[in-house]
């Protein structure tokens, strides 16, 4: 079968900030803008596909209130409202309906902001992501980075999640990684675990026509220097990460990926640098 290409498209949808040490040790200690980026995916037989869909206004009413405020106090954020996914796909004449499916790299709600903004979408994610942090409320949905009032009320009826026993074999050109899940069944997108940031958290890859051999990497790293010269977060990051041990073995993994296949483009969902690069306007 032959693989579809695809038009891959980056999109920003709001920002937060943080001081950069943390993200990058050896980095700034004033705050830096950190984008949250979503891809747009024209795929040939299923038509518009998100993966993500950054924040939105929601996330401002969902932190209103305490404890739940507390997200917003330690990650600020900057949204205008023309930046929301709904809105910069109705400038490029794509409806919300026309979306039929989402895929999740995981449920921190600078991904999961725009969900309930496409009424026809079918969700595609990891189910220990969702399971990780589904029954979540209160504080432990803050330190899940999580807000379960993003989620529209027929999520779960909407959902396909992706497990294990659906996994095949990766060619060499994505050593380390060497199983994966084809997500179409026509090799289009091929979604790998990238656990430590998030649990179950998910990265795609690609053959993009405008790209070529592309990897989405959700939030695997912050930076792309990070994953290109192997550079570890502050130990304070820890207290953001699902499991700390889990990320340094994705960065490393995402390291040698680099090293074995230079040519492939990797895209962490926060990097300035890849925003600068594709995104700024």
């Amino acid at each position: 079968m032959e693989r579809p290409a695809l038009k891959l498209t980056l999109l920003e949808a709001g920002y937060c900030t943080h001081p950069e040490f943390v993200t990058l040790r050896g980095g700034q200690r004033r705050h830096v803008r950190f984008p949250t980026l979503f891809a747009l995916l024209d795929h040939p037989r299923l038509g518009p596909v998100l993966f993500d869909t950054g924040y939105t206004p929601r996330f401002f009413s969902e932190t209103a209130r305490w404890p739940y405020s507390l997200y917003a106090k330690i990650t600020p954020v900057y949204l205008d409202k023309a930046e929301t996914a709904l809105n910069q796909l109705q400038a490029r004449g794509i409806a919300a309906t026309d979306i039929q499916t989402i895929i999740v790299s995981h449920f921190h709600a600078d991904h999961v902001g725009g969900l309930a903004d496409f009424p026809n979408a079918h969700y595609i994610y990891f189910g220990e992501a969702f399971e990780a942090v589904r029954h979540r409320r209160g504080f432990g949905a803050v330190r899940a980075g999580y807000l379960p009032g993003l989620l529209p009320p027929d999520f779960e009826s909407r959902s396909r999640p992706v497990g294990a026993r659906e996994t095949i074999s990766l060619p060499p050109d994505y050593a380390p990684f060497d199983r994966g899940i084809d997500l179409f069944g026509d090799g289009s997108l091929i979604a790998v675990h990238l656990p430590g940031h998030a649990h179950g958290q998910m990265g795609l890859f690609l053959e993009a026509e405008n790209f070529g051999p592309t990897f989405l990497a959700a939030d695997a790293c912050w930076h792309s220097q990070a994953y290109r010269e192997l550079i570890y977060p502050h130990p304070l990051a820890n207290l953001a990460l699902a499991d700390a041990n889990a990320y340094r073995d994705t960065l490393q993994k995402l390291h040698r990926l680099h090293q074995h296949n230079p040519v492939l483009h990797i895209l962490p969902t926060h990097c300035r640098e890849v925003w600068k690069r594709y995104v700024e306007p």
